[in-house]
């Protein structure tokens, strides 16, 4: 990290949805500490780098909050037998271009290991920063259960099978040992499986999964450690018990009803929506050896992930940014800004992939905003986001600087 100044931004504030000309911010480490948007210069001294912006749109750096960094091909049979050593190299490689896309902080919603978030805190993979979730907790036979269906299954007395990307824990008790063992490993937050989904092959998407105790077993443990759980949920009745059940985000919610939305409103539980995962999965599926039996199941969420997002902005509902994708298709991150603008502004999708998944994430003030204090989280765009969403798009070639807590990852203006 090393202290810079910007000048001569126009600065895009995603709070309000606007951007404003003649504006100059200072860093320091890794924060802003001073900043104008009225023309007026930052005095600094000679040491201090400084870039003109050229009155490039200046922005904050972007949040993905629903990545699966370590989920590295959609043959999801071959990633049961991939080494790790290999899946870490992967791993490193899809974090690195995520942040070359400009996105500065993601949320990892399960299968990340501690051992690349210590790489990533020790310098050693130059990616986002990363809220990670460690293995998420599924019921015998929902959406976490990777297990093959045989004519003998394996049940013994214990009541947690785990894998790298799960613990299967039936009953309250397990699930809160189960969370406890992922907090304890240091997990960010908590992700439990609520409901049936598309990767899996033997759960129904109309499928409630859990009992409120059981979820609620979860939420209490994250919120002992001041933190939160987040459920996977497609249908009304999955929603509407992991919202009951304390949950902070629905992820996908695809099938969402007026009254679960509702009550997500009125309980201040975020949706993210994942609506490029299906689009790529319609697109690449079959080819990339998605299971068979997934693709059957894509119809049911593929077309209704736009009218999720209308009824749930009707709600009242805060909407966050989520991409979801997996293995081959990570490249299609920045697709969710189209995608998304089918059914929100563009300064609402960027309000979600920035303001609002700061406050999912519980970093107000910090992510998502530029301002004295916040972190140094900053992208200068060639052009205006706010009329061409595209601009985030390009695997980051709109993108002529870089910085992440600080320091800058690129710089085109050098």
């Amino acid at each position: 990290m090393a202290d810079f100044l910007i000048t001569n931004a126009r600065l895009l504030d995603s709070e309000v949805g606007e951007t404003r000309a003649g504006a100059s911010i200072r860093v320091e480490d890794d924060r802003i500490v001073e900043m104008t948007e009225d023309g007026s210069p930052i005095s600094v001294g000679d040491s201090v780098h400084t870039i003109d912006a050229g009155g490039r749109t200046l922005m904050p750096g972007l949040i993905d909050a629903h990545v699966h960094a370590a989920i590295t091909t959609m043959d999801l049979a071959a990633m049961g037998r991939r080494p790790l050593t290999r899946i870490g190299v992967e791993a490193k490689a899809i974090l690195e271009r995520m942040l070359r896309r400009g996105f500065t902080t993601v949320r990892d919603a399960g299968g990340l290991d501690s051992g690349i978030q210590q790489a990533l805190d020790l310098g050693l993979i130059s990616g986002p920063r990363v809220f990670r979730s460690g293995r998420v907790l599924s019921q015998t036979g929902g959406h976490g259960d990777t297990g093959s269906v045989g004519n003998f299954p394996r049940i013994c007395a214990c009541s947690i099978k785990t894998s790298g990307f799960s613990h299967v824990a039936d009953g309250a008790d397990a699930v809160r040992r189960a969370a406890r063992e992922e907090l304890k490993g240091g997990a960010a937050q908590i992700k439990v499986m609520a409901g049936g989904g598309v990767a899996t092959p033997s759960d129904p998407i109309d499928m409630v999964q859990y009992t409120e105790a059981e979820i609620r077993a979860a939420v209490q443990e994250a919120e002992a450690r001041r933190t939160y759980a987040f459920a996977h949920a497609y249908i009304p009745d999955a929603i509407t018990q992991a919202v009951s059940a304390g949950v902070r985000s629905i992820e996908h919610g695809n099938l969402i009803d007026d009254r679960s939305a509702e009550l997500m409103a009125d309980r201040h539980c975020y949706l993210v929506p994942t609506l490029v995962v299906y689009d790529q999965i319609a697109e690449f599926g079959r080819s990339l050896g998605f299971p068979p039996e997934s693709m059957l199941k894509l119809d049911d969420v593929l077309r209704a992930g736009l009218d999720a997002v209308d009824i749930a902005l009707r709600a009242g509902v805060r909407i966050g940014f989520g991409t979801d994708l997996l293995g081959e298709t990570h490249d299609a991150q920045s697709k969710e800004f189209l995608l998304r603008a089918e059914a929100q502004t563009p300064a609402d999708v960027i309000a979600s992939a920035t303001v609002v998944n700061a406050e999912l994430l519980g970093r107000v003030d910090e992510l998502g905003v530029i301002r004295p204090g916040a972190a140094a989280d900053l992208l200068l765009v060639d052009g205006n986001p706010l009329q061409d969403l595209s601009l985030l798009g390009g695997q980051g070639r709109h993108l002529d600087l870089i910085a992440r807590a600080g320091e800058i990852i690129v710089n085109r203006l050098a």
